[in-house]
Formats: structure tokens, C-alpha cells, sequence
């Protein structure tokens, strides 16, 4: 697992929180990523499915989880396609 690329979301109530990509993908023209909330990969982590919901105005991308059963189910199996090779694990209660 490579946790090099790191974003930072602001929280609901205005703290920073740091996330590390573990994939990318762009499905029917909306990017997501999967990110989990551990950079070291020997510690597991929770993983979460963020969609980009930026608009063309925005100086920043705009992130959101991803809470649609279905969506995200779709995702996920994606991105377990996608780090398949990968060395990382990845469970879930999305089946």
C-alpha cells in the first residue's frame, strides 16, 4: 500500500482531518477516491469511498462521502477490482 499522497478535509465542525489515497477512479464522469485513516500500512484502518462534488467554480476540489448503499457498493467492488495486485486487504459490510 502506498499512503505517499495525503489529503485534508475540514470536519463539520472545522478540524482538519488527514486522509491517505489508496486508489482513484472516475466513473460516469465523477471522480472518487479510497482513502483510509492510517498512513502506516502495517496498522489497519478504517476505509471511506469520497466522491468529488466540485464545481467548476471551486478553487479547491470538494469532497463528500459517499453514503448511498448502492453507490458505494458499486465503488467499492471497483476499487477491490482495482487493488486486487495491490498488497493491501480490504473488508467491508458493502456486500
Amino acid at each position: 500500500m502506498n499512503n505517499e499522497e495525503k489529503i485534508t478535509l475540514t470536519a463539520d465542525d472545522g478540524e482538519p482531518v488527514d486522509f491517505f489515497v489508496l486508489e482513484e477512479t472516475r466513473i460516469n464522469g465523477k471522480n472518487y477516491l479510497l482513502v483510509t485513516d492510517e498512513a502506516d500500512q502495517d496498522v489497519d484502518g478504517e476505509c471511506y469511498v469520497l466522491k468529488d462534488v466540485s464545481k467548476a467554480e471551486d478553487a479547491e476540489a470538494v469532497y463528500q462521502f459517499v453514503e448511498d448503499e448502492k453507490e458505494l457498493n458499486s465503488v467499492f467492488q471497483l476499487f477491490t477490482q482495482l487493488l486486487d495486485d495491490a498488497d493491501v486487504e480490504l473488508q467491508g459490510g458493502w456486500e
